[in-house]
């Protein structure tokens, strides 16, 4: 089955929940940056919220920005996700190996230890919109929940989970949010309360088969679900050698002149996806003239 969200509302539109199967595109992102288990878990986690959270976003040309930066060996993540289901994302330490907490699972609180979680929407206007929480646990779906009870001021439950196998490979992985709207009545938030103290893990519903409409379902159980879209979700990214090439000629003129008298080609990686991106010798001395141009370029009186 490939990778897909689904929307619904429940009790009269006093609800609203979001839930994802996320395999597929967890293990390309596992693939691309070569990452350890406990990585694979904290990113894949990060990666089934931004894809959830960015088809929340009302215009077709939005973006949102998940960031999270903590103390822990991890250092920190980073996803990029818009409202179509494409989603993308890095680590910062892909590589990090820890020992099992207590409950003998991969520990992604402790890789990622304390810090922030930044959320960033580029909706087209001046300035995006940024808002921030300290983490709670660095478990990611607890942080989130408490980021929109906090920041957005919408009480929320998030629940997310990653699978990984014995050779490394993504078994499972996928989520969910429920969200209150303000006129939620108390005998709504009791059925909840009770759905969700029932609920056996993300990564278990998703062993026994269960698709996204049927975490929902459960979730929603007594509160007359209706769903009402579906996306595909997929790990997408939008780099080029055209858009890494503007990026180099971004830099100062005095890294891109050291370049070129090397006279020796480079590689340049794309942080989000790590694909390598080749430019000669003689593209860095067109690039570097490039810049001397734009530098000698007569100013317009305005």
């Amino acid at each position: 089955m490939n990778d897909y969200i689904v929307r619904a509302i429940a009790a009269e539109g006093a609800v609203r929940a979001f839930a994802v199967t996320s395999k597929e595109l967890t293990e390309r992102a596992r693939c691309a940056h070569h990452t350890s288990p406990v990585v694979s878990a904290a990113l894949g986690r990060l990666l089934a919220a931004g894809a959830m959270m960015g088809v929340m976003m009302k215009g077709e040309d939005d973006l949102l920005t998940l960031q999270i930066i903590g103390d822990g060996p991890l250092k920190g993540l980073v996803v990029t996700a818009d409202a179509k289901g494409n989603v993308k994302g890095y680590p910062k330490v892909p590589d990090v190996e820890l020992p099992p907490n207590a409950m003998g699972k991969l520990d992604v609180g402790a890789a990622v230890g304390k810090g922030i979680l930044r959320v960033i929407k580029d909706m087209g206007l001046k300035e995006p919109y940024t808002g921030s929480t300290e983490l709670q646990t660095g478990e990611i779906a607890e942080d989130l929940t408490y980021y929109f009870a906090s920041s957005e001021q919408i009480p929320s439950s998030t629940g997310l989970g990653v699978l990984v196998d014995r050779d490394c490979s993504i078994r499972q992985a996928g989520g969910f949010i429920l969200q209150l709207m303000p006129f939620v009545g108390d005998e709504v938030i009791e059925t909840l309360e009770r759905n969700i103290s029932s609920l056996s893990s993300v990564t278990d519903m998703l062993e026994r088969g269960y698709s996204p409409e049927d975490m929902l379902k459960e979730l929603l159980n007594g509160m007359e679900p209706e769903f009402t879209d579906q996306y595909p979700a997929s790990f997408a990214c939008n780099c080029s050698k055209e858009r890494v090439r503007k990026a180099l000629v971004s830099i100062s003129r005095k890294d891109m002149q050291s370049m070129a008298d090397d006279n020796e080609p480079i590689e340049v990686k794309c942080q989000f996806c790590n694909t390598a991106y080749q430019f000669g010798a003689e593209e860095l001395k067109e690039m570097l003239a490039e810049m001397n141009t734009k530098e000698c370029a007569p100013r317009q009186n305005l």
